[in-house]
């Protein structure tokens, strides 16, 4: 969790530790300047824009209540109104619906659905644990071949194959199966599924962010003839409206308070992992540990802004200094040694207690586990060049005496486990999105397209 507002830091009058004692990294130039100065986060409407976004929240609505003696067309439009970022407004109304959905399959036993229909609702219904693949596979229990013609009904398998749990193999083959057929179809398959193809192989709906997935789905959802309008249009107010992360209305205090806990924790970070000197970094921690604001004129004057900010992240800079210690010491830890500091240090159990009042659940210990091991995967190269603490990569080389590649191969491994594990929790609906690239450290096109799309460029009505 490295910024770059540490390469432009410089040594301090009473520093007396020279740079070539500092680990200073070459991190890329903020390119944004003053960008979101003249670019309004939310777009504001007018009254009548709002009682029109009133409106049409109330005919979506109405979409969702409205009874059918084939409850599963209801699969499209919540899936719709999932994709366009505005199910938050409806939650009860898709529960109920699926409620109606989920029983009436398990009272149809012999309902004859298409590949399209059964994958749909059995991501949709994943919360409530049931549904196989069963019916579509030949009788050397693989995937029938005819399945590659379904184009559509291969990419919502592909879906509903990511919220796997553990011993789910059929699923595991779905994946597997799905993947290489939909890669060698999207170069022939027309817009817009071609883009919804594209996009689901770079980033499947179960590893994306709501909002992103909206920004992305919205011009698809046009080009379809089977849009529905009222929905399209409340869809896009309501983007225009929003943020990415705690997006949600009710969440104003969170997101401020995020702000700042991630804020100061990246302070923090760098003061370990980008500038402090090993003997200031000694003085600093015992600081915070003894938790005594009179220990603040033995810092130096850096150090002594974000220690009288904040005296509250005492675990933190605990296994920062850990890892400061064992790269001062050029000790490269087994694993065993390594994760339990490391899936602290990457700053994740530190957010979901600023979010949430956690003790350790298995969803967290899987979200950090997979938030550690990308991170480790896409940076340590360039950690490495610079002087860093090892990552997990040289740890589970040098303890296994394997290749680089081996020890990715076992790191994705984990986290393919990790991911069961939340979809396993989040049986009973627990929001979870873990980080999948380090687009922290290294701020480059992905990251600007992804903040671009969801604070500059609004959506046209």
């Amino acid at each position: 969790m490295s910024s770059h507002n540490s390469a432009n830091l410089v040594v301090t009058h009473d520093n007396k530790m020279s740079k070539e004692n500092r680990h200073l990294a070459d991190f890329n130039p903020n390119f944004w300047g003053d960008i979101f100065l003249s670019s309004p986060a939310e777009m504001n409407i007018d009254a009548k824009a709002h009682l029109q976004y009133e409106e049409l929240k109330q005919q979506v609505k109405r979409m969702l209540v409205i009874s059918t003696d084939k409850p599963c067309k209801n699969l499209d439009i919540i899936d719709a109104i999932q994709r366009l970022g505005v199910a938050y407004h409806f939650e009860k109304e898709i529960e109920d619906a699926l409620h109606i959905i989920y029983h009436h399959h398990c009272n149809n036993a012999q309902i004859d659905d298409d590949l399209y229909t059964a994958s749909v609702r059995f991501r949709l219904l994943r919360e409530n644990g049931f549904n196989t693949f069963n019916k579509f596979i030949d009788e050397k229990g693989k995937f029938k071949e005819s399945l590659i013609n379904d184009v559509k009904g291969m990419l919502e398998l592909y879906e509903a194959a990511h919220f796997q749990l553990h011993g789910e193999t059929i699923l595991e083959e779905a994946l597997a199966f799905t993947m290489s057929h939909l890669k060698l179809a999207e170069t022939r398959t027309d817009y817009p599924l071609s883009s919804q193809m594209a996009n689901a192989l770079k980033r499947p709906l179960r590893k994306s962010l709501p909002k992103l997935v909206a920004r992305s789905y919205i011009p698809i959802y046009e080009g379809y003839a089977i849009l529905n309008k009222n929905l399209m249009k409340f869809a896009k107010l309501d983007f225009n409206m929003i943020l990415g992360v705690y997006f949600e209305p009710h969440y104003t205090t969170a997101r401020t308070f995020m702000t700042k806990v991630i804020s100061l924790t990246s302070i923090l970070d760098d003061i370990y992992d980008a500038y402090g000197a090993y003997e200031e970094l000694e003085i600093f921690t015992e600081a915070i540990q003894r938790w005594d604001i009179n220990c603040i004129d033995q810092l130096p004057d850096y150090m002594k802004v974000w220690y009288s900010e904040i005296l509250n992240m005492k675990q933190q800079s605990q296994v920062y200094h850990a890892e400061a210690k064992w790269l001062h010491e050029n000790y490269t830890p087994t694993m065993e040694e390594y994760m339990p500091i490391a899936l602290v240090s990457c700053g994740y159990p530190l957010l979901t207690i600023a979010s949430f009042a956690f003790n350790d659940p298995k969803i967290c210990r899987a979200s950090n586990t997979i938030c550690r091991l990308m991170r480790d995967i896409v940076s340590h190269k360039f950690e490495q060049e610079r002087g860093h603490v090892s990552s997990a990569v040289e740890c589970y080389m040098k303890q296994h005496g394997v290749s680089m590649q081996e020890a990715y191969n076992e790191f994705y491994k984990q986290i393919n486990n990790a991911w069961k594990d939340i979809n396993e929790e989040c049986l009973k609906p627990t929001a979870a999105a873990p980080r999948t690239e380090d687009a922290y450290t290294h701020v480059g096109d992905a990251a600007k397209t992804n903040i671009n799309a969801l604070l500059i460029d609004s959506i046209p009505i």
